[in-house]
């Protein structure tokens, strides 16, 4: 990969603006995960011990160009002195003066990116502000990366700029994992609709050995195939997508694997009454809601075979026990095999980092992307803005 990284900075004496995601969850004022921000420590620190400032720009919300209080970053300032261990000087206003304040080896917090209209349209004017702050720009912020915004694209034109600590981490893990993997190589998606990942279900098929499809969007593949899936989830409409992706699948030498048995229930709540069926044996009363042992064996005999693996998405209702059983039984087996160095794993996106921590397998992952859009984007196959800004 051709971007810069800290290494090849000299920070002494520097003001270093540094692009971080911090856009955490927050109740009645207070940070309740504070991962997101333990994750950008070892490039603020690595900056202070090197001699520069470290300036933090950072989105909070969608407040769309508006100055809304709610989403101000000034309630977000303290987990961030929790985390880094010192004082953060929160600015809110008249960045220019502020800044020129603050004596070397300080951490300033600048107010929400988004409450200047021009950050989503990647103006360059506000990017020249943001850049007239500092001497060098950092990019530690992958899960903005897919954006081209002012303090994500334009400001990366306007400083030498390179990639943060976790940035670099994610990127390096992401092209081990997509961009020149070990092989063979196994790409787990799950979810609800086809419709939401057919360009990464296109990407898959084309770049990996074995693709197992989990989820609702599995009951859609199931369709495609003429099965009946009772009243579980499934788009009807999609039907024809999912056998041209089963076709194309075939052409390219992937196989895709789909669930051979079945858990069904009549109703969808926690603890309801279940059964375990073959794939194709669906009551017409029922919904499909997670796979079941068999398929889970075979998925671990795939992963036994394989050298990477790259999740996205549960393989079923994974909020409401037992269903699932299936993720927590599947990522269980990827986390022994990472374990015994045996399987370079790495997962994104919302829904399946949480099935993880759940599961207890996220910490036996090689790689774990907090990042949603970014993450999925890069797993398409797109170019993302923010990273290609760093290039050169």
């Amino acid at each position: 990969m051709s971007w810069k990284t800290l290494d090849d900075m000299d920070l002494d004496g520097k003001k270093v603006l540094v692009r971080v995601d911090i856009n955490v969850p927050v109740e009645d004022g207070t940070v309740t995960d504070d991962t997101r921000i333990q994750r950008i420590v070892p490039t603020v620190h690595e900056i202070l011990e090197r001699g520069g400032t470290a300036i933090l720009m950072a989105h909070f919300g969608r407040p769309k160009g508006l100055v809304v209080p709610e989403m101000s970053l000034g309630q977000i300032a303290p987990a961030v002195e929790a985390c880094l261990a010192r004082k953060v000087h929160f600015i809110d206003g008249n960045y220019g003066a502020r800044i020129g304040e603050l004596e070397p080896g300080s951490v300033a917090l600048l107010e929400n990116l988004r409450f200047n209209p021009g950050e989503e349209k990647n103006d360059e004017g506000f990017a020249a502000r943001l850049a007239s702050l500092g001497d060098i720009y950092v990019n530690d912020a992958f899960s903005a990366a897919h954006r081209a915004h002012s303090s994500t694209e334009a400001i990366a034109r306007l400083l030498p700029a390179c990639a943060g600590r976790l940035m670099q981490a994610e990127l390096r893990a992401l092209e081990t994992a997509l961009g020149t993997p070990k092989r063979p190589v196994v790409a787990v998606v799950g979810g609800a609709k086809v419709s939401t990942k057919l360009e990464l279900l296109a990407n898959l098929v084309e770049k990996t050995d074995h693709l197992v499809i989990g989820g609702g969007m599995a009951n859609t593949f199931l369709a495609a195939q003429g099965i009946d899936v009772g009243k579980s989830l499934a788009e009807h409409d999609m039907t024809d997508t999912a056998s041209e992706i089963l076709e194309k699948a075939k052409s390219v030498g992937c196989t895709i694997h789909l669930p051979a048995d079945v858990v069904v229930a009549r109703e969808f709540e926690a603890g309801a009454e279940n059964e375990t069926v073959a794939a194709n044996a669906c009551p017409a009363d029922a919904m499909i809601l997670d796979a079941g042992p068999n398929t889970v064996k075979t998925l671990e005999s795939v992963f036994e075979t394989c050298e990477t693996l790259i999740w996205n998405g549960p393989l079923g209702a994974f909020e409401i026990p037992p269903f699932d059983t299936a993720t927590n039984a599947a990522a269980a087996k990827a986390a022994e095999l990472t374990k015994a160095g045996k399987l370079i794993s790495v997962a994104g996106g919302g829904d399946t980092v949480a099935a993880l921590n759940v599961s207890g397998a996220a910490e036996a992952f090689t790689y774990i992307s907090t990042a949603g859009g970014a993450f999925l984007e890069w797993m398409e196959g797109k170019t993302l803005l923010g990273v290609a800004a760093l290039e050169g």
